[in-house]
């Protein structure tokens, strides 16, 4: 593995900033899959319907590559949310172009769960436990970029139903209704998916 495959997000913001323009490819490279997942989640709440959110992930991606220049942040923290701040301006847009009047479920957004020091991976937490708020939650963000990359080797049914369950924090019932499948397939299913993505986070 080449050392700028085993640089952190920290160290490629860094050295991105320093003009590294390698480092800078790198960065936009790692954090890819991360923009696809929360823009995915993003616009699925405002549509309630499975879509196409690639056309959304290359915009932000082209708008954060042509405004990098504008980017005064220093940590990884503020990186995250530089991009989500443009990938949120890009989906209202989008969900415009798409949906209409589609309203948005702010109550349902959520962060990407991670890692906290008591928790193996918060993420995999049932959203219904009581716990910290996702307001409270102690981002680690370089484990928010590696939850990402798991989601994304998911089969489309596990995807699915952590999209729904973990990220928009739906009940059952409504995850399985917008899965056409029972409440109890849809809760194996649901299993089934956490333990495959505990074993891709684990590997």
């Amino acid at each position: 593995m080449s050392s700028s495959e085993q640089s952190s997000l920290a160290d490629l913001l860094n050295r991105a900033k320093d003009g590294d323009l390698t480092a800078r490819d790198r960065l936009f490279e790692k954090c890819r899959r991360y923009v696809g997942v929360v823009a995915r989640a993003e616009v699925e709440s405002w549509l309630q319907a499975k879509v196409d959110a690639s056309d959304l992930v290359q915009q932000t991606m082209l708008d954060a590559h042509q405004g990098w220049d504008a980017f005064r942040g220093q940590t990884e923290g503020e990186w995250l949310a530089w991009l989500r701040q443009i990938l949120t301006h890009n989906a209202t847009d989008f969900v415009r172009q798409y949906g209409g009047t589609a309203k948005r479920r702010v109550s349902r957004e959520v962060p990407i769960r991670v890692a906290t020091p008591d928790r193996s991976h918060d993420f995999l937490r049932d959203p219904a436990d009581p716990g910290e708020s996702p307001s409270e939650v102690v981002l680690r963000h370089e484990r928010e970029i590696e939850v990402a990359d798991a989601v994304c080797q998911l089969d489309n049914d596990y995807q699915e139903v952590v999209m729904l369950r973990n990220l928009q924090r739906l009940p059952f019932d409504e995850v399985a209704r917008r899965m056409g499948r029972s409440r109890a397939a849809t809760q194996m299913l649901w299993m089934r998916a956490l333990r495959k993505l505990q074993q891709i986070l684990s590997s």
